[in-house]
């Protein structure tokens, strides 16, 4: 399973990334991978206003549906338009192409609190 250093991630299976004060958000390579062929991604409304730990997205794959988790609160500023085309960049791209969205955290601090790559490590081979 690729788990890049660098980022941060949750419980539920979504990384995140700090980039100038925003977090840009996907699903990881063990979620993607668990789910099997991406067939589409309901990404939130510019706008939305989001809370930690609530539901704001949906993966569907040949397999189920998935609740896609923010990993901070604050509002979404910029969502993947793309995926709505090719969802399937979700499986080939999980760190790149197939981000989900990006967030302005009321708080950015919040960022910290989320596991680092070892921790998730550790969690995904429990």
């Amino acid at each position: 399973m690729n788990v890049p250093d660098g980022l941060r991630y949750t419980s539920d299976h979504e990384w995140a990334r700090l980039e100038d004060g925003r977090v840009r958000i996907g699903i990881t390579d063990y979620a993607q991978d668990a789910l099997g062929d991406i067939v589409f991604v309901q990404v939130p409304t510019v706008g939305a206003q989001v809370e930690a730990g609530a539901s704001f997205a949906e993966v569907e794959s040949t397999k189920s549906v998935s609740d896609v988790y923010a990993p901070v609160t604050g509002s979404v500023v910029e969502v993947n338009a793309d995926l709505a085309d090719a969802p399937q960049r979700l499986n080939e791209d999980p760190y790149g192409d197939g981000w989900i969205c990006v967030i302005e955290p009321s708080d950015p601090s919040q960022v910290e609190s989320l596991m680092d790559a070892e921790a998730y490590r550790q969690l995904i081979a429990s």
